[in-house]
This record gives structure tokens, sequence and C-alpha cells, in this order.
């Protein structure tokens, strides 16, 4: 069986298990959905032609995705009035599976619901650079100034874990830092080493 249904002010012929992009219709990725303006079936020889619409008839179909068509470009010019418009576009489209085609005001079969995932408990470990630092048996790196959780695992990742190895950099290894961590002139900024040295220390 086929049938010619209307949506988006365009025509479709479809039959069943048939994909095919539409118009933007309102609905999520596993949706049926019907679509009631059916102007024509057909099965073999038979054909039952609407007027407009074919009574009772609607196609079932489940939304598959949500997604925009390729762009295309809208060009407006006005002859010798120096107007030029150039935009881009991408229309909003519906990708559908017809999943059945009804008669005699048959309604679709709701679609099966999904187990939702089981949500897991959150573990109450300690914070990734605590877990880290303690791994490594580091300083407390957050004490240098605009070190934060974040600049302090970059850090420990990069195999710095003490106040005297920092202490102990020169204007390469600054450099060598500043550009692998992506630190952007802040070790020399915010005057690290010689707070480092200060640290490993004990002031």
């Amino acid at each position: 069986m086929y049938a010619v249904v209307k949506t988006g002010g365009k025509q479709y012929r479809v039959s069943k298990d048939d994909i095919l992009k539409v118009e933007r219709l309102p609905g999520e990725a596993g949706d049926v959905i019907t679509l009631g303006d059916v102007l024509m079936l057909g099965e073999g020889a038979d054909v039952t032609v609407g007027a407009p619409m074919v009574d009772g008839a609607s196609v079932a179909a489940e939304i598959l995705e949500q997604k925009r068509d390729k762009k295309i470009i809208v060009f407006k010019k006005r002859r010798r009035q120096n107007y030029r418009r150039k935009a881009g576009h991408r229309q909003h489209l519906t990708v559908l599976k017809v999943t059945d085609i009804l008669t005699d005001g048959a309604k679709p079969k709701p679609a099966a619901k999904k187990a939702a995932p089981k949500k897991e408990e959150p573990k109450k470990d300690a914070p990734k650079a605590e877990t880290k630092k303690a791994a490594a048996g580091a300083d407390d790196l957050k004490l240098l100034s605009g070190v934060g959780p974040v600049l302090e695992e970059k850090l420990i990742d990069a195999g710095v874990t003490s106040f005297a190895q920092i202490a102990a950099w020169g204007p390469k290894d600054i450099e060598e830092f500043d550009e692998k961590l992506s630190f952007k002139g802040r070790i020399e900024r915010e005057g690290w080493v010689e707070q480092a040295k200060k640290l490993a220390k004990g002031e």
C-alpha cells in the first residue's frame, strides 16, 4: 500500500518503511507522529482519491532525526539601484521513517518506551588534583599566586610537584612550561620562581 501525504506545503508518495525528509515538525527523535493530510491511497490497481482528503486515513511515522539541510545562498539585486544582498540559509528538516499507513480512523501504535539509563551515584572520592598530589607527595602548589585547582593539576601532570622544582627554573624552563601549559606569561607575571624560593625555605 502507498499513500500521497501533504506536509509543509509539499506532497510525498510514501510506503511503509520509507525514509523521507520533510520541513520541520515538532517532536524529538523516537516520537511517533501522525500525518493526517492524506490525498490518495493506493494498493495494486485500487486507488482512492480524497476530496480533498481521504476520510479516516493517516500516515504514522517515527522521527529519526531533527537536522538542518545544506546551506543555500540567497542573492538579491535591484537593477540600477546599487542594491545587492547576499545571505545564507539552512532549512530545518525532520527525518521520518514511515511505520504504517492507517485507514478507517485507526490510531498509530505508541512508540516503545526506552528504559531510562540508571543514574550512577557520584563517587565520594577526593578531587582529582588532590588525589594526584597525595600520590606524588606534592607541595600545596595553590599557595603560589594565581594557582588554583586547575593550574595545580596541569603542573602535577607535567611532573612539577614541589616548590623546589619551580625555584630552580631558569629562563628556558619558564619559556618551556609557559608554552607547554599555555600559561600565557603567568609564571613571570605572578613571580612564581621568587615565591617558590621563599615557600621552599618555609618563609
